[in-house]
């Protein structure tokens, strides 16, 4: 096997949620701060290896109050659960550019099955900036991972109830992972 290593280049890997809220619309939040690793055999992809740890304590909605209730122990309880984690245990194939990977998910320490499909966006050659130089050209690949949790799963079960039976928030999450992988410095460009 021709195994290549990569890792997940923070400043450009993101984690996004979304959630219904009061049964009318959608609030979404943002985890940046995601670390991972992925090692890969481009002849055989099902063979890959993932794993993704994601800063919990930085959640952005774009409103501080409830930002402090997410990180508050009635949500991610980031006090006693800083991050999340991911670690991949297999990877089914559907096309050229579509995978399911399926893994154990961590919240709130708290761990479950959980499948993303994942769409693979391809790679390129970029510049490689360290200390002020561009010490490229680096390789990076592109992947979007989609999945949708419930979060009592995880224990993230705080909600309210509103006017006919309604909630304040949904059971059910979209999860979406945009990630930015850069070859190993060790590897030869693909």
């Amino acid at each position: 096997m021709a195994w290549t290593r990569w890792f997940f280049e923070p400043g450009h890997t993101g984690a996004e949620f979304r959630a219904r809220h009061m049964m009318v619309t959608y609030v979404r939040g943002q985890l940046k701060n995601v670390h991972g690793r992925l090692q890969v055999d481009p002849d055989e992809p099902e063979n890959a290896r993932v794993n993704a740890t994601i800063d919990a304590t930085q959640v952005y909605t774009g409103q501080p109050d409830r930002d402090a209730h997410l990180r508050s122990a009635d949500f991610f309880d980031v006090e006693h659960h800083p991050t999340w984690t991911f670690v991949g245990s297999s990877v089914h194939q559907l096309s050229a550019t579509e995978f399911e990977v399926t893994g154990d998910l961590t919240v709130r320490g708290v761990t479950r099955p959980v499948a993303f499909d994942v769409t693979y966006l391809g790679q390129w050659d970029t510049p490689w900036w360290e200390d002020g130089r561009d010490r490229g050209p680096r390789r990076r690949a592109g992947f979007k991972a989609t999945t949708r949790i419930n979060r009592h799963d995880f224990g993230v079960s705080w909600n309210d109830v509103v006017e006919r039976g309604g909630v304040v928030v949904s059971s059910m999450v979209d999860v979406v992972v945009d990630i930015e992988a850069v070859l190993e410095a060790d590897e030869p460009a693909a």
